[in-house]
């Protein structure tokens, strides 16, 4: 049983967690896993673009999702290339002339 101050210390911890927007819970799993599921835990939380992303591929791994179509425009028009004014017009060539 914890004394009264270790328990007003948890609550506080807690309190200042759920501020925070997190929670803490256990998890159950295989010892070499436990470093990857730490940093993949850090990495949520955090709460970024990054966490989306890496939210989004465990929910999809998880769910046996393949992407939908359209996967590769969809990435081209994230590309920081967009709206910048680039000149792709190549001259054409009508190639050599070979003695066979």
């Amino acid at each position: 049983m914890s004394t009264t101050a270790q328990r007003r210390a948890l609550e506080n911890y807690r309190s200042r967690l759920s501020e925070r927007g997190l929670a803490r819970f256990e998890v159950t799993g295989r010892d070499a896993d436990r470093g990857l599921i730490r940093t993949l835990a850090r990495r949520l939380a955090e709460d970024g673009p990054d966490a989306a992303r890496i939210r989004t591929a465990v929910q999809h791994a998880i769910a046996g999702e393949t992407p939908g179509k359209g996967g590769i425009l969809r990435a081209l028009r994230r590309s920081p290339l967009v709206g910048a004014d680039l000149d792709l017009a190549r001259p054409r060539e009508h190639g050599r002339k070979v003695d066979l």
